[in-house]
């Protein structure tokens, strides 16, 4: 018996075997780090070692990982009911309330929520309300833009060689080139709306001047395009702003929000004003429908970080510990910090130097990445929560992994 039980737990798969075994793969070589729980900046393994959570799930554990609010939240709202109906039905107090709690953040303009369960669905949303609002099919993106991977957020990527294994996509799509001003002229009246994420993410953190902005929503106004603001990543305080826009001074027709929306639950939103919202409703009726969207408690736990946001005054801690990963990223090797907030991109050399750096890093307990479409810069987007001594901790091991 025992020799062939040896040869039994020999033979027992990994975690990562049966990661790769029985999870569908989106690349290659994932990370594959087993995280046996987490807490706060903090990730743990099966074995205890801790991580320091540098990326936040990709900008969205925005106030930690199980902030206790949200978990209790989450708790109690399990512990009355879950699913009850598809989105817009019933009259469901989770998710009027934080729709009026989001709007009151907001300008006048947009207070309207369409909830839904991620950033891709609220792309689709967006697209099929600009289309129906407009009585237009023209869409404008921009150069290495990163909406999502359904087909119609798809069609609005800037990135050809993600987009050509997948085409036929939408038609009528266009994609300009990011602060140029002469592209603007790409906007016209046959354009339903233009596509832009406030601070662009995949592309390795771009951040386009006010002018730009501005001058981008002018040219929307003149020809009647919607300007769709795409904050799925830089919303929800991460750039020191409450929501990235309010950097440029000007006000999108639609916004995107999902990623540190539900404070670490699935939820994504589109946000109108009612008028343009209502035209969903008619010609047909259900022009847009969701079963989970606005699932009670992952618009729950939304209104518990929203209100950590508020009350722990995260956004207002934001500058300055932006100014603190600057001042102490201070190695001879890195050539550009990009960003706003924490919302950062650390620019080296190429992705030869770049890859052993996050390597090296993740040895040493501090969790980092890439960018989609910028393999040579390290992405910073930790939890806002991050204390001033957890950012000289991190960037001490920055500095000595790029060194090694």
């Amino acid at each position: 018996m025992l020799p062939f039980l040896l040869s039994y737990i020999c033979e027992m798969p990994t975690e990562r075997e049966r990661l790769l075994r029985h999870l569908a793969p989106t690349s290659d070589s994932p990370m594959g780090l087993a995280i046996d729980r987490a807490e706060g900046v903090y990730m743990f393994d099966p074995s205890g070692k801790k991580y320091l959570d540098l990326i936040a799930g990709i900008s969205v554990s925005n106030v930690g990982h199980c902030h206790p609010k949200v978990v209790q939240a989450i708790k109690d709202q399990a512990d009355k009911h879950l699913h009850l109906m598809v989105y817009g039905e019933y009259v469901q107090s989770p998710q009027i309330t934080f729709a009026n709690a989001l709007t009151s953040t907001l300008p006048d303009s947009l207070d309207s929520v369409y909830f839904v369960n991620s950033g891709s669905e609220a792309i689709e949303g967006a697209i099929k309300l600009a289309k129906k609002a407009t009585g237009r099919s023209g869409l404008v993106s921009f150069e290495n833009a990163y909406h999502g991977s359904t087909t119609g957020a798809l069609s609005l990527m800037g990135n050809e060689e993600f987009k050509h294994p997948f085409y036929p996509l939408l038609p009528e799509t266009s994609v300009i080139r990011h602060g140029n001003f002469d592209d603007l002229e790409n906007v016209t009246t046959e354009t339903a709306a233009v596509f832009l994420e406030t601070i662009q993410g995949e592309a390795g953190i771009r951040v386009p001047s006010v002018e730009y902005m501005q001058a981008l929503r002018n040219r929307c106004t003149e020809t009647g395009a919607l300007l769709v603001l795409d904050e799925i990543q830089c919303g929800f305080g991460r750039t020191g702003k409450m929501f990235a826009f309010e950097h440029f001074d000007i006000v999108p027709d639609i916004l995107l929000l999902a990623k540190g929306m539900g404070g670490g639950m699935p939820i994504g939103a589109f946000i109108a004003s009612n008028e343009l919202m209502s035209t969903l409703s008619h010609d047909p009726i259900l022009g847009h429908i969701t079963t989970f969207g606005g699932h009670p408690v992952s618009c729950v736990a939304g209104q518990a970080c929203l209100s950590v946001i508020q009350e722990e005054k995260l956004v207002e801690s934001i500058p300055a510990k932006e100014n603190l990963f600057r001042k102490l990223l201070n190695h001879p090797e890195i050539r550009e910090i990009r960003g706003k907030g924490l919302m950062l991109a650390l620019q080296l050399r190429d992705s030869k130097q770049l890859f052993p750096a996050i390597d090296r890093c993740i040895e040493n307990g501090i969790v980092t990445d890439w960018f989609l479409f910028c393999d040579s810069a390290m992405r910073i987007a930790p939890p806002l929560t991050i204390t001033e001594d957890e950012i000289a901790e991190v960037c001490a091991i920055i500095n000595e992994s790029i060194t090694k």
